[in-house]
């Protein structure tokens, strides 16, 4: 039966693609190829390099001056390491989706001996569990769509991840080039840029389900318990690749930023991203696969986990038994309204009020999340009383909960106001605007000891606000809706993804595109501009990490909510032997897991720093700039080593339910759960936050905007070379580690939501 949703769904998906396409048109306008610089030159040389990153400029120059900012050589060159960039970003997200081929093939097969062992592979039909005295569809069906489902959560993921990488590598130098327009300009395009992938990925995440969901429907018919239970499967899948794309492109990026700054910045005293590094290009490279395509599938994941749990828990209610598609679709319709909140919000940012100052770069970011979240109340409050009866019934938790479409209302909405708390709270304590980032650069003036210090209390002292405003969030969504309303909560922390997801890719374009400057030996004031949209980029980028772990947290628990009802249990005590045990090894997953990445990252990164001390050592001219570093070698060290070393990691995160719920039984696996979300959720915080903190205090005395900034400076001093080193320990914390602990807590609550039929069934061969 064809309902509103039904029409209201694919169309705004279908606004959000054309709204993306839009904006690369505005985009592609800024023209970066070679040759058609040449010809706009006719034929103007190349940029040469000059030790002290000055450019001869070989060819006329544009309507600005011709000082190393404009004409045909800043062109070429521009594009030649865009190109450059493009080529490492490509040539390793494709090795790497050859290995996540052969894995997501594997466990694609594992997904289906599982489920269909549950009864031994038999085609007959089954009594429903939650609509008594209705027949179901065959458990062989559930475990031939839950297999689908995951298959299509994982190709969804990695295209994310790929369209992400593809736009910033060709978003990265127009920014470049447009900021010798001016800061305004610069903005418009990394902003634009990150605004097409957060609307192609939310539109894509939501269009795919919504036809999964129909296709699947065709055969389930009127069996929705089975239809929205094998839909899990696409949280699975979305997840699973993000969490190599995460940690694989953490390993990659981290390994190149370690090893270019101890040998360039503090041991030959050159500045970031100076083509005489031979680390400099895998460093660029590293942003794309790392904190593009791995933060691209993430908040994929994200989304995809959030609405699967909503969607599984409706439809054990009173308006799925009455086959109600546009309220069981609720989660999709927030989704939608999202896309269209998001849209007019973008058009704040990049039309209605455009940045004109440096200054302005940072309250034009925030702007976005508090003009987002209040349009999206509004939007909230329509989609609930036009999708939703005035009341109904929730079977979830082992309860039967009476609750009004007002209560939903408040369930996604809080969701939606403690996500823009976590946002500005992360701000507080990772921008250099405010005095925690200050005091870590102050600290440094003692050395790297006291930077360590300060930056690590700084991040346990960030963790008490998020946590309070997740834990207000639960509570109150519990109390109206039950596990329900835990889901929509997460799902409306979640509604702005676009909006969230162009400020948190506007970050790595904006650094690439110092980079690029600094490296086609572009003049200071470029410079200074390019710095400034990385400034405000770092710290959008710990927001943009502040929402996911606090997504992560919530989604979680709506999916554990979800795994102990489809696992029939009706009660968790945590006075229990089973279930004790489970959380305590639960509690320290979240740390045996950073100690692993962790360490891949410094195994990398020694290699790396070896390499560039051989080059520097080995290549005559190098530091003179009269010869060329091996790029490709150092490339080929980060490659090689976030390929080896994500394995590992991620085998921790997927055989852990499997053991658990096979060997110990659903009740370990509930205080597994358990354990891993309240440590992985303060873990992940403090990890990301101090070492966003680090990183803006090292920026903080080399931009020396203030009389303060510049008695710790210059670059080279004692206190900047302090502040380095606690940028060096950080970047494996807030870019490897920490974002990929909220994977972790969301990966294994979905995991064993999607296995919970086995577990049920045939877990627990130990603890019987």
């Amino acid at each position: 039966m064809f309902s509103s949703a039904d029409a209201v769904i694919p169309a705004c998906a279908a606004v959000g693609v054309a709204f993306a396409v839009w904006q690369w048109l505005l985009v592609s306008r800024v023209k970066v190829s070679p040759y058609s610089a040449a010809v706009a030159g006719n034929g103007g040389g190349r940029a040469v390099f000059r030790p002290e990153g000055e450019v001869e400029d070989g060819g006329c120059g544009d309507d600005e001056e011709a000082d190393g900012d404009g004409g045909v050589a800043a062109v070429v060159r521009c594009a030649e390491i865009q190109s450059a960039i493009r080529v490492g970003a490509n040539s390793f997200l494709f090795t790497q989706y050859k290995y996540l081929a052969a894995f997501t093939a594997v466990f694609a097969v594992v997904i289906f001996l599982f489920l269909g062992s549950v009864h031994r592979f038999s085609t007959e039909s089954q009594p429903c569990q939650y609509t008594k005295g209705k027949i179901c569809k065959p458990a062989l069906a559930n475990a031939v769509f839950s297999t689908i489902a995951f298959l299509l959560g994982a190709i969804t993921s990695v295209v994310s991840g790929f369209l992400g990488m593809r736009i910033a590598t060709a978003a990265n130098a127009r920014t470049t080039l447009e900021a010798r327009r001016g800061i305004g300009p610069a903005f418009a395009a990394a902003f634009r840029s990150g605004a097409i992938m957060g609307f192609l990925l939310a539109s894509l995440g939501l269009l795919v389900l919504y036809i999964a969901i129909k296709v699947f429907g065709l055969y389930y018919g009127d069996d929705w318990e089975g239809l929205y239970e094998s839909i899990t499967g696409y949280g699975l899948g979305g997840s699973s690749v993000a969490l190599f794309g995460r940690v694989g492109g953490g390993i990659y990026t981290k390994a190149a930023d370690v090893g270019a700054d101890l040998v360039g910045k503090v041991e030959r005293n050159i500045p970031e991203d100076d083509p005489r590094n031979p680390a400099v290009i895998a460093d660029n490279v590293g942003d794309n696969v790392g904190d593009i395509a791995g933060m691209g599938s993430d908040l994929f994941g994200s989304y995809a986990e959030s609405t699967c749990a909503a969607l599984f828990v409706a439809s054990i209610s009173s308006f799925g038994a009455d086959h109600n598609f546009a309220a069981v679709s609720y989660p999709l319709l927030i989704s939608s309204a999202g896309l269209i909140v998001c849209l007019i919000t973008t058009l704040f940012a990049t039309d209605c009020y455009r940045v004109k100052t440096i200054v302005g770069v940072a309250p034009a970011l925030k702007l976005q999340l508090l003009i987002s979240t209040v349009l999206m109340t509004v939007g909230v409050l329509v989609v609930t009383f036009t999708a939703l009866p005035a009341e109904f019934t929730m079977f979830d938790f082992g309860e039967v909960k009476q609750v009004k479409n007002w209560h939903l209302f408040f369930c996604v909405t809080i969701g939606l106001w403690a996500g823009l708390a976590i946002g500005f709270t992360t701000e507080y304590f990772t921008s250099n605007a405010y005095s925690p980032v200050r005091d870590v650069a102050d600290s440094c003036r003692t050395g790297a000891a006291t930077n360590v210090i300060f930056g690590l209390a700084l991040g346990y002292k960030s963790v008490i606000v998020p946590v309070f405003a997740i834990a207000v969030s639960i509570y109150v969504s519990f109390t109206l809706a039950s596990i329900y309303g835990i889901a929509v909560s997460a799902l409306g922390m979640l509604s702005t993804v676009a909006t969230g997801l162009a400020i948190d890719a506007y970050g790595p374009i904006s650094d690439n595109a110092g980079g690029i400057a600094e490296m086609a030996g572009m003049s200071h004031r470029i410079r200074q501009r390019t710095d400034a949209l990385d400034a405000a980029g770092n710290t959008t980028a710990a927001i943009g990490k502040g929402f996911a772990i606090g997504s992560a947290a919530l989604v979680s628990l709506a999916l554990f909510g979800a795994f102990v009802s489809r696992a029939e249990m009706t009660v968790i005590n945590v006075l229990s032997p089973k279930v004790f045990v489970g959380l305590i090894v639960g509690g320290m997953l979240p740390y045996w897991f950073s100690a692993m990445t962790m360490k891949s990252v410094g195994s990398a990164a020694l290699k790396m720093v070896e390499e560039v001390r051989r080059q520097f050592a080995t290549i005559p001219g190098l530091m003179e700039g009269r010869a060329t570093p091996d790029y490709a070698s150092c490339v080929r060290i980060s490659t090689d080593a976030s390929l080896r070393e994500m394995m590992p990691p991620g085998a921790l995160v997927l055989l852990a339910p499997l053991i658990a719920g096979t060997f110990f039984g659903v009740q370990t696996l509930a205080g597994l759960l358990a354990g891993a979300l309240v440590s992985g959720v303060q873990v992940a915080i403090s990890a990301s936050n101090s070492g966003g903190a680090w990183d803006n205090a090292k920026k903080y005395i080399e931009a020396g905007a203030s009389d303060h900034a510049k008695a710790l400076g210059p670059k080279g001093s004692d206190a900047h070379k302090a502040a380095v080193i606690g940028d060096t320990i950080g970047d494996p914390l807030k870019d490897t580690s920490g974002p990929s602990l909220n994977i972790l807590i969301k990966l294994m609550a979905v995991e064993s939501l999607v296995f919970a039929p086995f577990f049920a069934a045939h877990g627990g061969l130990i603890f019987k």
